[in-house]
């Protein structure tokens, strides 16, 4: 029987109690880090791992870690990936990649130079429903697609940002990074490279507590002709409402919907049905506020089987890239739109 590997985590906010419980059914977490002193220790002592309050640190002292998993803000990602890499670690980084292509492109660079693997967290791609189609496009069952439409409807208050890195443009980034991120690595992952983006931004719900848009209509050509469309926002009443994938092919039409991109809601295939797709995981709980469907237990089986077994790695810095680029190009043409008083 192989070793259990050894973890440790740099950012010990919601998220990361996530990854702590599938560390400790996957591996071992032997050391976490947070410059809140209080949630280093709270975390480590449920584990029985030893807390820190400085990066280096914990990186130099703990050379017995195999992977690092990355839980810090958005826009620290790159630089506690690059950090872990350097110390000669593979890396487990939570979802988005970074906030610039630039970084992220650093990020697989030093993942090359230091012959080390850069994992990202992309859990929708284990969703059951979004599983079976990606499936059918592979298999060529869907034809040719011609185009997808993606919603993105949830509910973020005011309350949700309050005393928080989220909402300020340089920790969080954007509604796109935060929040939807897992839904345009999707767009990626099913249909491929996004050529030309138009889109229209809006803060309709947030002003003066959100640094970016809470609204965006979008608009998307693709390389191989497709073209697609998002419609999102955080401006849903009182609750998380839809998360939804659109496809129209030349031999199909199906529909991935339910809050989470949990659902089959429609389906109409030349000569084909899916059938007797298993449940999924209930979606990311924290408290009032809900994420997406929570499959870290199979990000961490994914970790497992690469690093014991040689197997494939689920989601890499390559495509990690790819979400950020598509969104970094939807920010970089949007218009942003003033909303009347």
């Amino acid at each position: 029987m192989s070793e259990k590997i050894k973890f440790a985590i740099i950012g010990c906010g919601r998220i990361a109690q996530r990854h702590a419980e599938h560390i400790q059914n996957n591996g071992q977490l032997v050391a976490v880090c947070d410059i809140v002193e209080d949630k280093a220790t709270t975390l480590a002592a449920k584990y029985n791992a030893k807390a820190y309050t400085k990066v280096d640190e914990m990186l130099q002292t703990h050379k017995d870690i195999t992977v690092v998993s990355i839980c810090s803000p958005n826009g620290l990602h790159c630089e506690h990936s690059i950090a872990a890499l350097r110390s000669g670690f593979h890396v487990l980084c939570e979802k988005p990649m970074a906030l610039t292509v630039q970084d992220c492109g650093e990020m697989i660079k030093e993942a090359e130079k230091a012959n080390r693997r850069l994992f990202i967290v992309k859990q929708n791609r284990f969703n059951p429903p979004v599983a079976a189609v990606k499936k059918l496009i592979d298999e060529g069952k869907l034809g040719t697609i011609y185009s997808i439409q993606l919603n993105c409807f949830w509910n973020r208050n005011n309350e949700y940002y309050h005393h928080s890195w989220k909402g300020t443009k340089a920790l969080d980034g954007g509604t796109l990074f935060t929040q939807f991120s897992h839904f345009v690595d999707l767009l990626y992952w099913m249909v491929g490279d996004v050529k030309e983006v138009t889109a229209f931004t809006g803060n309709y719900h947030h002003k003066g507590i959100i640094e970016f848009e809470d609204t965006g209509s979008v608009n998307l050509r693709f390389y191989n002709g497709a073209i697609g469309t998002i419609n999102y926002s955080v401006n849903s009443f009182d609750k998380n409402m839809e998360g939804s994938l659109t496809i129209f092919a030349e031999k199909g039409t199906i529909k991935i919907g339910g809050q989470y991109l949990n659902e089959l809601e429609y389906q109409s295939l030349d000569g084909y049905e899916i059938k007797d797709l298993p449940p999924g995981n209930p979606p990311n709980s924290y408290g009032k506020y809900f994420g997406s469907m929570s499959n870290h237990d199979k990000v961490y089986a994914n970790v497992v089987e690469v690093l014991h077994n040689g197997g494939i790695i689920a989601t890499n810095g390559f495509e990690g890239l790819k979400t950020v680029e598509i969104i970094d190009k939807i920010y970089t043409s949007a218009i942003n739109v003033t909303p009347q008083s």
